[in-house]
């Protein structure tokens, strides 16, 4: 018992059942708790940016030159769109061999459009031109006193990163800076994560306390469904991708289990961005792969989100007895493809997005989306973990075709992990 409270791992998972028990024994109480579950998130994501920053920087020096930065920068992207079309096209297979909306038979009449008129006119205003263009910040610093978004930060770190390789030995004194700022960022970020257990388990309250064990009920095979879902994406799809660069899918969600009960808590796979990348290069991938991939991957690999996109958009039409031509399913497809990209760092991104994909067909009401704004915060979890496992199995993957995955370490540490 000592070994196992000695693993941080433990106290999330028992502040999860702490937290979910509070809130479903006293909502309200679990409800007052929502402060302490947001001050985690924010407290990590104070940290996100600098750490991003410094890590694309640190990753493009030790890449050694912009052509082994662009060669690992498109084979992470053409790895990004393969699986996440991937995940689209599954998303719809489900959404119509199980047709969860089937049944629900919704009036279009009584829906609460006011519920998410905020979110579809979030979607609205986001063109592909403005899309763009929000990826160049105002100023230089404006990448990190923004909203956090990662795709920001990743362009100023690429500027920075390759004006710093281009100086030369000028370079060095900059070089310093970035990597002893970098040891700090992280060893802060440590300490933080001492905290997962707290936020985690007040976010759970939170979650159960404000939407209720009830509220499932109405949408359970949407919600089981799409749970079945990611489980079969990650164990078949991911778990053949592993298998053919030589590991095991099994061990490796056992080695980042702590970070994932943490995703688990917050919903929020940046919540554990960080503990992931520190994890990767213990795995033998070299830091600059791991610099390069996971930071792009949160923002273009969104496993989870695709399936959830496709899967919740047949739902809505479903339960509004509204029946979809293969056309009109093939452009949710297509346009999911571009809508999922950078939403990481938006604020109920997965509404968002989702709102932003229903508008291009005018056959389903974005109002419909009323009918799962209660459960969606069930499914972020599902989403969360689908794309945090994802990122973590893109990068071994890309280090592995770069030559830069120590095989002897993976299998050493994987190895350990399953015994302990």
């Amino acid at each position: 018992m000592r070994r196992l409270t000695g693993h941080l791992y433990f106290w999330v998972l028992t502040a999860i059942v702490i937290g979910g028990t509070i809130g479903y024994a006293q909502p309200d109480a679990g409800i007052a708790l929502k402060p302490l579950g947001d001050g985690f998130i924010a407290l990590v994501k104070m940290l996100i940016s600098p750490i991003i920053f410094c890590t694309v920087v640190l990753g493009i020096a030790g890449a050694g030159d912009m052509k082994k930065v662009g060669r690992v920068g498109g084979k992470a992207l053409l790895y990004f769109e393969v699986v996440s079309t991937v995940a689209l096209v599954i998303g719809l297979l489900v959404g119509n061999l199980v047709r969860p909306g089937a049944g629900f038979n919704a009036d279009p009449a009584t829906l609460d459009g006011k519920a998410v008129a905020d979110y579809a006119k979030v979607a609205a205003s986001q063109s592909t031109a403005d899309f763009v263009l929000h990826i160049i910040p105002r100023t230089f610093f404006d990448a990190f006193t923004g909203q956090g978004d990662l795709l920001q930060v990743l362009f100023v770190a690429v500027l920075f990163g390759y004006a710093m390789t281009k100086m030369g030995v000028e370079g060095n004194v900059v070089h310093k800076v970035i990597e002893t700022s970098s040891h700090l960022f992280f060893s802060m970020m440590n300490t933080l994560m001492k905290l997962a257990p707290i936020g985690a388990g007040a976010a759970m309250a939170f979650t159960i306390g404000r939407y209720g064990v009830a509220a499932l009920k109405p949408l359970a095979m949407l919600m089981g469904s799409f749970y079945l879902t990611c489980l079969l994406f990650i164990l078949i799809v991911l778990g053949s991708i592993a298998a053919l660069t030589g590991f095991s899918i099994i061990r490796f969600i056992s080695y980042i289990k702590e970070e994932l009960l943490t995703v688990l808590g917050t919903s929020s796979s940046e919540s554990a961005l960080v503990p992931l990348m520190q994890k990767l290069e213990r795995l033998g991938c070299s830091k600059s792969v791991v610099g390069l991939v996971v930071p792009s991957g949160y923002s273009f690999n969104l496993d989870g989100t695709n399936i959830y996109l496709t899967m919740a958009s047949l739902f809505v039409a479903q339960a509004l007895n509204i029946d979809l031509t293969l056309k009109q399913q093939l452009t949710i497809l297509g346009v999911a493809m571009l809508t999922s990209k950078g939403a990481s760092g938006v604020t109920g991104a997965g509404f968002i997005t989702l709102a932003a994909t229903l508008a291009v067909v005018p056959a389903i009401p974005v109002a419909g989306l009323a009918l799962i704004l209660g459960v969606d915060r069930f499914m972020s979890e599902a989403r969360s973990l689908t794309n945090f496992i994802g990122n973590g199995v893109a990068t071994i993957v890309v280090a592995g075709w770069e030559g830069e995955l120590d095989r002897a370490v993976l299998n050493r540490e994987l190895s350990q992990e399953s015994k302990s």
